[in-house]
């Protein structure tokens, strides 16, 4: 193991519980090599989640996929620092390409996807997306995943469409029901 690899897994390990430790291991590392991919990855998380600096987590991603366009760490991290920072065209290109990279995590990207369109408020295209997400799963950690974020969307559509309304044949085959259960009450 090399010098840089330790200070890469002494940062990831400390990200985000100590985020002093986390700085001056990637320094270390950095030091080592100023174009390490996960180390310029690991800035941009930290700039993206911790300080909601966007512009300064989107330059250290875009200098690590200058760096390695096939540095497949860096995708899902840059897709979600574009949308929290609602940068949508962007993602949306970026969602695109990855998706075409040999190895990339398919799933993570898709549920990228099913969050732009959530974000954007186009509810019925992020839920027709969700509904598709168990195609890219190839074990079950992502079920629960999966099965929350379709909830979720489920739950939005209801507050901004309504109740979805009963037909004529369902409402008369409750009331139906109904009557026939109140006379075999009596």
């Amino acid at each position: 193991m090399t010098s840089i690899d330790k200070y890469l897994f002494q940062a990831m390990d400390s990200y985000p519980y100590s985020l002093e430790e986390t700085l001056e291991s990637l320094d270390y590392a950095l030091s080592y090599d100023e174009n390490n991919t996960m180390a310029l990855c690991l800035y941009g998380r930290l700039y993206s989640e911790q300080l909601q600096k966007f512009d300064i987590a989107k330059s250290y991603f875009q200098k690590a996929l200058s760096i390695d366009i096939q540095a497949l760490e860096v995708y899902p991290y840059y897709i979600e620092a574009l949308l929290f920072n609602e940068d949508y065209e962007e993602a949306d290109t970026l969602i695109e390409f990855a998706l075409k990279i040999k190895g990339i995590n398919k799933i993570e990207i898709k549920l990228k996807e099913v969050l732009l369109h959530e974000m954007q408020q186009d509810l019925l295209k992020a839920l027709e997306l969700a509904k598709l997400l168990k195609l890219y799963v190839f074990n079950s950690e992502w079920n629960t995943v999966i099965e929350e974020t379709e909830k979720r969307l489920k739950q939005k559509k209801k507050i901004l469409f309504g109740e979805p309304k009963k037909k004529k044949k369902e409402k008369k085959k409750e009331n139906s029901d109904v009557e026939t259960k109140e006379k075999e009450a009596k």
